[in-house]
């Protein structure tokens, strides 16, 4: 946990005045994974781990700054060129530029950022940044805007300053969060509708495999550009088809026979990956757990065999986390290629599960993981 009055000193110590403080939580996907940008339905839940951003204004048009992460400190004009778009300060400087180019007028800043959301682990710490520095810059000069319109910019600043051609469910997650709920979000319309959680009878266990491989970002947008082929295959004999949510798998296995495998693969996993979205809320709803264990275990399949982005760590921890008490699913969570596990796990046995399945994996792995207890937590806003 970040200790607030440490980094409020720190902040009046490096800037010389108080400042102002906002928060911006972590995510974990429950399922719904690599559909987002396929416009279709995912189930993410916004986590107690945060990213704090400590902010004042400043009377010049200048942003300073500093990460206690990276112990760093940047200063951008806001007018000046992007500049590397793929240094840390990128998120925050993009956010800035997103802004402005939906309309706010923004002014100079000063800025303390510091997170708790493990860096590319898959529980969107970047989202979680980029919604906690628009907040902040927003709020500092007086300016609102609608949660959506502030995760549409964020998530923009992601696709077009960054480079990383996300979906629309980080941020949103992170400004819609509720606490003692999921959130079942249409990223074709943006709509987010809470769907409760009982956490007195399942916990959410998030297991980190401490592995991120190199290729995560390259291939997270060639998965993107591969989906986007299918659908241009797909219009060749439905036109209507706007993008992968608009074709069940059903109808176009036939159409697919001729098709290059991989396309194959990547339409198979997203139109079935969308049918379990649904099907995963109707499960919360009525506390089913063995339902949400087999729609948990037959994502965590297709996303290894139809969307390989899998590692040996993440179906180590799945094949580990499968073996102890309380199981309830486990798969994979975020863009891949490492990073972190979801884990659904009886309440009253979550803790020893926890401890157990990071000393087996360390066992078989020789990494020491990160695993704890997340709780349902309620999105962005200010820390009075």
């Amino acid at each position: 946990m970040t200790d607030l009055g440490h980094l409020k000193k720190d902040f009046a110590n490096r800037f010389g005045h108080s400042p102002r403080v906002f928060r911006a939580p972590g995510r974990v996907n429950l399922i719904g994974e690599h559909v987002d940008y396929n416009q279709g339905f995912v189930l993410p839940m916004a986590i107690d781990r945060d990213c704090l951003v400590l902010a004042r204004a400043r009377e010049d048009a200048t942003l300073r700054i500093h990460s206690v992460q990276y112990d760093e400190t940047v200063e951008h004009v806001l007018s000046a060129p992007h500049g590397d778009s793929h240094h840390w300060s990128g998120y925050v400087r993009g956010v800035a530029w997103a802004l402005a180019e939906a309309g706010a007028k923004l002014v100079g800043a000063d800025l303390l950022i510091a997170s708790d959301v493990p860096l590319g682990s898959g529980l969107s710490s970047s989202a979680a940044l980029e919604v906690s520095t628009a907040f902040a810059l927003l709020a500092v000069i007086g300016q609102s805007m609608s949660r959506a319109a502030i995760a549409r910019a964020c998530q923009r600043a992601e696709n077009e300053f960054v480079g990383m051609r996300c979906g629309p469910m980080d941020q949103l997650a992170a400004c819609f969060g509720k606490k003692h709920h999921a959130l079942c979000i249409d990223c074709r319309t943006l709509e987010v509708e809470p769907v409760p959680f009982d956490e007195s009878q399942v916990r959410v266990v998030v297991a980190n495999t401490m592995v991120k491989h190199a290729l995560a970002a390259s291939e997270y947008n060639t998965r993107r550009q591969e989906c986007e082929a299918a659908v241009h295959l797909i219009q060749t004999q439905r036109p209507a088809v706007r993008a992968l949510r608009d074709a069940a798998w059903s109808d176009i296995e036939s159409l697919s026979t001729a098709w290059p495998e991989n396309l194959r693969r990547r339409a198979r996993h997203v139109t079935s990956e969308i049918t379990r979205v649904p099907a995963a809320v109707e499960a919360l709803r009525r506390s089913d757990w063995d339902a949400m264990r087999k729609l948990m275990e037959a994502s965590h399949a297709s996303l290894d065999a139809n969307y390989q982005v899998t590692s040996p760590e993440l179906n180590t921890m799945v094949a580990l986390a499968r073996e102890l008490p309380g199981y309830s699913g486990a798969r994979m969570t975020g863009g891949g290629f490492g990073g972190c596990t979801v884990n659904l796990v009886r309440a009253n046995l979550a803790e020893a599960f926890a401890v157990e399945l990071a000393a087996r994996y360390e066992r078989a792995t020789g990494h020491r993981p990160d695993v704890y207890l997340c709780r349902a937590s309620d999105g962005a806003g200010e820390i009075s």
